[in-house]
């Protein structure tokens, strides 16, 4: 397949990949190339996680952080060591054609760090996850995601949300990489903990860790940890419909439901409302001036 000024080999384009819906790997390399505009300025420069779904997303599946070392001159790579002593190389979604490419090994997910090249040490995003504990709170996921919305407005924090794609909801703000992944996710807890407090019922919305005292929708900020991964804004997730974590405009929540969105309905929504994420990361504010306003000690 021609993309941009490469040709990338498509393996088995018509290997069914999403079986209810009859839909092909060759269809789902189309569709990131088709929202590559879209997607791309989530993913640049970031240490890409594979999840890999070789034959589909009835099949088995399997992880692999570690690029193949024969990979095209237009897929580029990071270096990142890990506590332990071990290490390896992510690859790096920086184009279409790289895009292409990861999606023909089976990566129907795109998963991605919350920082990127050169600053891997220093996330670009804040981010809560709203995680529903069992699968009729997903009115409660619109109502906290409101007032998630409303704490971040306070500290003047711009905030996106999009469908996980999954059961949840995430809501994302943009900020300056200045500051390293242990205070972002210390400042994330703080945030998690205000709304938990303003959430009228407390029943519905919970910071508690363990998951078996888990009740409600667990407002999460613990994917504000180093080497975390969440599924980009455009990203197709594995389910039997092919739903797609979609960014959202605000006005739209309260009423949201996730399965609007699929790899077969999301271009025609780019079409009808625009990219509501776009441009978001234009001119990121500082975190560490917000520090004292949800009473904590500033960063060193």
């Amino acid at each position: 397949m021609r993309v941009g000024s490469h040709d990338v080999p498509i393996s088995n384009p018509d290997k069914v990949f999403f079986p209810s819906r009859g839909l092909t790997k060759g269809g789902l390399v189309e569709y990131y190339i088709g929202v590559a505009e879209h997607t791309l300025p989530h993913l640049r420069r970031r240490p890409f996680h594979m999840k890999r779904f070789p034959n589909g997303v009835d099949q088995d599946f399997f992880h692999q952080k570690r690029v193949p070392a024969k990979h095209p001159d237009y897929v580029d790579e990071v270096f990142v060591s890990f506590p332990s002593g071990h290490s390896t190389v992510f690859a790096v979604v920086d184009n279409a054609a790289a895009l292409a490419w990861v999606a023909n090994l089976g990566c129907i997910e795109l998963h991605t760090w919350a920082s990127r090249v050169p600053e891997i040490e220093r996330p670009d995003y804040l981010l809560i996850d709203l995680d529903p504990t069992t699968d009729d709170q997903w009115p409660f996921v619109r109502e906290i995601a409101l007032v998630v919305h409303e704490v971040m407005d306070e500290l003047a924090l711009r905030s996106y949300p999009k469908t996980s794609g999954a059961t949840g909801l995430h809501i994302l703000a943009p900020i300056k990489p200045e500051l390293r992944f242990p205070d972002v996710r210390r400042f994330a807890k703080a945030l998690a903990v205000e709304v938990e407090r303003r959430v009228d019922d407390q029943a519905i919305a919970t910071t508690t860790w363990r998951v078996a005292d888990r009740v409600g929708v667990f407002v999460d900020y613990g994917q504000n940890a180093r080497d975390r991964t969440i599924a980009s804004a455009y990203s197709v997730r594995p389910t039997p419909d092919a739903r797609v974590s979609a960014p959202l405009l605000w006005d739209e929540v309260a009423s949201v439901e996730p399965e609007q969105f699929t790899l077969e309905t999301m271009r025609a929504r780019i079409a009808a409302v625009g990219d509501p994420m776009r441009g978001m990361w234009r001119n990121p504010p500082s975190l560490r001036s917000r520090f004292e306003r949800l009473d904590l000690d500033p960063p060193d």
